[in-house]
């Protein structure tokens, strides 16, 4: 039997293996489209018989090989790039869902997919019902409905730092014959592997620790291959019965474990079209290939400032769920022994008027609608990226309006803490 690579080897070595005389580094296929010799070949492209390259917009080289280097870090069958996060999301959901499906989704995720699931794909006829995470097995049942045919959540929710019982939430999911899908962003697989609990599909917008410099936005889904789509066959008919524009394909039975991003592949991507561009691919492999040393910095760093944070009289409250003592702290240990992520969220004593004026003095962090890259950054969703949302929602969601979103890079923490003590001083 193979022995497995560590995570560290697939990070180097994962994804591009070049043969004699080729290049060592990942080659940037910038080509939007391929040369075949014969009218024969490509028709067999077109109908699925044949693996291969004709138009970048289905498949590119660059992108299966940064695709793969991640579905091998999370332990899946298959995966693909989109462009962003938030389009690795949709797709997520919508390969499964039609006009009259259901999703019960966490309460507690980033707010612009909160928005997705809740207005915009609402418009097409998807609904979706908000839980709380930390509620209770018989209390969360209550949200499925018989057209119910997902259940997403993210590891470490962005920006209420909610850390989600994976297995408890892959139980009620397959109970009712639905894939859990997990947004995997601010664990990464390095401190994460969601599939290992029981999840079915992972997300991830690689703009954030996975690209590490803040260069390029993506995102990826990674299908386990473990869900039995055949077994509830009547929900998932877009997988088990013909797709009649691929000349009645049936996705389960032609490709087995590589069904979902097949599907995903040749009907969303070719209708809508969100792919990831070779180079960004490539600039994202760039990343992948530190991510294993990077994100223990992370949480190193976190784990000393969030210490910092709590020690002062100014802070009222600090959330981390690396931090002995958080309320998740357990579950992060459960689920992520190695580490949780590089994000803090705290309030001050002062509320809203005070974080603004403590984000004003910051010289080192910058204020910035972005988080977990290499440098310190700082965020007041509630002015910023959950913006959108009433109080109420924002309460909801796990934001306390005064929260402030630090994402604490890999500088040197003391440097990083003199900043926030002079800011917070100033």
């Amino acid at each position: 039997m193979e022995r497995k690579q560590s995570l560290d080897t697939i990070c180097i070595q994962g994804g591009w293996t070049p043969k004699n005389g080729e290049p060592r580094v990942l080659p940037i296929y910038q080509s939007t489209t391929f040369k075949y010799e014969t009218s024969e070949q490509m028709g067999r492209l077109f109908d699925l018989e044949e693996n291969g390259y004709f138009y970048t917009r289905l498949a590119n080289p660059t992108n299966d090989m940064v695709a793969d280097k991640i579905c091998r870090l999370e332990g899946g069958a298959a995966a693909m790039l989109t462009s962003s996060g938030q389009a690795a999301n949709m797709f997520s959901i919508i390969n499964l869902c039609s006009a009259g499906d259901h999703v019960v989704s966490a309460a507690t995720i980033y707010g612009g997919t909160s928005n997705l699931f809740t207005v915009t794909l609402k418009r097409f006829g998807i609904e979706c019902t908000l839980v709380d995470p930390d509620a209770p097995e018989e209390e969360l049942e209550k949200a499925f409905q018989p057209n119910t045919r997902a259940v997403f959540g993210e590891t470490i929710a962005n920006p209420a730092l909610v850390v989600l019982d994976i297995e408890k939430f892959a139980r009620l999911a397959h109970r009712h014959g639905v894939p859990l899908i997990v947004d995997n962003t601010f664990a990464t697989p390095i401190n994460c592997r969601p599939f290992e609990w029981g999840a079915d599909i992972v997300t991830h917008s690689t703009t954030k620790y996975m690209d590490g410099h803040a260069m390029a936005v993506g995102g990826c889904i990674v299908d386990s291959g473990n869900f039995d789509w055949e077994a509830h066959a009547d929900k998932f008919p877009g997988l088990t019965t013909p797709d009649e524009s691929y000349h009645g394909v049936i996705y389960t039975q032609k490709f087995g474990k590589a069904a979902y991003i097949t599907k995903a592949t040749a009907q969303l991507m070719r209708d809508m079209g969100p792919i990831q561009a070779p180079q960004n691919a490539f600039l994202l492999n760039v990343g992948l290939e530190t991510l294993h040393l990077r994100m223990p910095r992370h949480c190193e760093n976190a784990r000393k400032v969030a210490e910092y944070l709590k020690s002062r009289g100014d802070v009222a409250w600090v959330n981390y769920p690396g931090l002995e003592g958080d309320r998740y702290y357990e579950l992060a240990k459960k689920y992520m022994p190695n580490g949780t992520c590089g994000v803090i969220s705290f309030g001050l004593k002062g509320g809203r008027k005070a974080a603004a004026e403590f984000m004003d003095r910051l010289k080192l962090a910058a204020i910035v609608t972005h988080v977990a890259d290499a440098r310190t950054s700082v965020l007041h969703p509630a002015s910023h990226t959950h913006r959108q949302l009433s109080d109420e929602q924002l309460k909801e969601a796990g934001v306390d309006p005064a929260m402030i979103r630090l994402s604490v890079g890999i500088e040197g923490a003391e440097d990083i803490i003199e900043d926030l003590r002079q800011a917070l001083e100033g």
